[in-house]
């Protein structure tokens, strides 16, 4: 049987985003925003577990305590706070509070303290970290963060068309995944199809399907993307990469809900939802005749913007945080966390490539760390705004580096280059220069 969790948060679009977290993670969650309404609902039905904010328009989390432990039930409760005062947590923990978490929340230390209140079973906590990494809850609580996941939670659970915009590297099939995740088509396909990478010849194909001998290569039948996705979501990334002919064909799907297969002569009704994603100025590409205007037009039923990182800084400590648990887990390490100095340097940096230069960059880190800690002494020069280049064997023993990814990646010389963030000619050449075995 499931647990069943009440969550007490006055932030409509964190809290319904961290109810559906807790759905897919096997926990029956019922949001509400009121101290009030939350009394209402506890004095009425058993929960497992409360996770309450302690900032809420009518009251407080400490006051939900006060109630609940005079009116003798006994139940956890968990207080999120976005404030970190020490002073707090102790009267929190003072009155009741099983314990107390700080935002941004990180997800894997949400699941790891909701398994510890509700008593889950040592082994299936244990199997549970081997896990694949997963990035569904990194989500940031700057005030353009917010903004843009109320946008989301609108946006959703209707049929709209929505255009995701947004730099390289800031995670715009994440956010894709997000609106599915919140809409009715959930339990249906999501298929993200990278456009920049479908050449002008085999693009119908690979989204409209084929017929057997429908040409040279054509020696069965294909089903394409949209028929697979069929009821469910397509996500278009970098959508202006799509020749004008390929344009053609998706608009009229998205007009007719229709798709005709590559050497077909009947169409097939198909019920999709169109996300598509861009770095490119499509306006720009309408006035030089590479994109349709009226493609444009049906793709941006509604837009998403999503910010660079360097105007979220608020949000990198947690965005590090994850991206740390997940190098933790691919590369078998035990790093604990970072120098306090080192989020504040990460907050200067200005971080051209987004989250995947984040990403990349603390990878190396947990790659070469020494300790338990990342601390200043692990940093590369980070005034530089690219770190796509050999800048990290440069600043350290580049000898001693290569041959300890190459160990990680078990001699796969591909996987070696991509942990050391170098491309395969580059890492040849360092192992020739060295001497290793290639």
């Amino acid at each position: 049987m499931n647990k069943h969790i009440l969550l007490v948060e006055d932030d409509t679009a964190f809290g319904m985003m961290l109810q559906k977290w807790m759905k897919r993670n096997g926990y029956d969650a019922t949001l509400c925003d009121r101290m009030k309404e939350a009394q209402k609902l506890i004095a009425r039905q058993a929960f497992h577990l409360i996770l309450t904010d302690l900032r809420l328009p009518d009251g407080d989390g400490i006051l939900l305590l006060q109630w609940i432990r005079e009116s003798k039930l006994v139940v956890p409760v968990m207080v999120m706070t976005s404030y970190g005062e020490i002073q707090t947590a102790v009267a929190a923990i003072k009155f009741g509070a099983l314990d107390y978490l700080e935002k941004p929340i990180v997800p894997s230390i949400l699941k790891e303290k909701i398994d510890q209140a509700l008593r889950v079973n040592p082994a299936e906590k244990k199997a549970s970290k081997k896990l694949e990494p997963r990035q569904d809850m990194v989500m940031g609580s700057s005030a353009v963060a917010r903004k843009m996941y109320d946008q989301i939670h609108k946006v959703a659970p209707t049929r709209f068309s929505v255009l995701i915009l947004g730099e390289s590297g800031t995670g715009k099939e994440y956010i894709a995944r997000m609106i599915h995740a919140q809409s009715t088509r959930s339990e249906k396909p999501f298929i993200a199809v990278d456009c920049g990478s479908l050449s002008r010849e085999l693009a119908p194909s690979e989204l409209f399907g084929h017929l057997k001998g429908s040409f040279t290569s054509a020696f069965d039948n294909k089903t394409g993307v949209f028929e697979q996705a069929n009821e469910g979501t397509v996500f278009l990334d970098e959508v202006g990469n799509l020749s004008y002919e390929v344009q053609i064909q998706l608009l009229r799907t998205l007009q007719e809900q229709k798709i005709r297969r590559v050497g077909s002569a009947t169409d097939t009704k198909v019920d999709v939802r169109i996300l598509a994603a861009t770095n490119e100025n499509l306006e720009i590409a309408i006035a030089e005749g590479r994109f349709r205007e009226d493609l444009y037009h049906r793709l941006n039923e509604f837009s998403v913007l999503v910010p660079p990182l360097r105007e979220r800084k608020e949000d990198i400590a947690e965005f590090a945080g994850e991206f740390l648990r997940q190098a933790n887990l691919e590369l078998d390490k035990q790093v604990q966390g970072f120098d306090p100095v080192v989020i504040e340097k990460f907050q200067y940096h200005q971080w051209s490539g987004n989250l995947r230069e984040l990403r990349n960059m603390v990878r190396r880190l947990v790659l070469f760390a020494s300790g338990d800690t990342i601390t200043t002494d692990d940093l590369p020069e980070l005034s530089q705004p690219s770190v796509n280049d050999m800048q990290w064997l440069q600043s350290a023993n580049e000898k001693e580096q290569i041959e300890n990814a190459l160990r990680i990646a078990r001699g796969n010389k591909s996987q070696a280059a991509r942990l050391l963030n170098v491309d395969r000619k580059t890492l040849y050449n360092k192992m020739h220069q060295y001497g290793l075995k290639l």
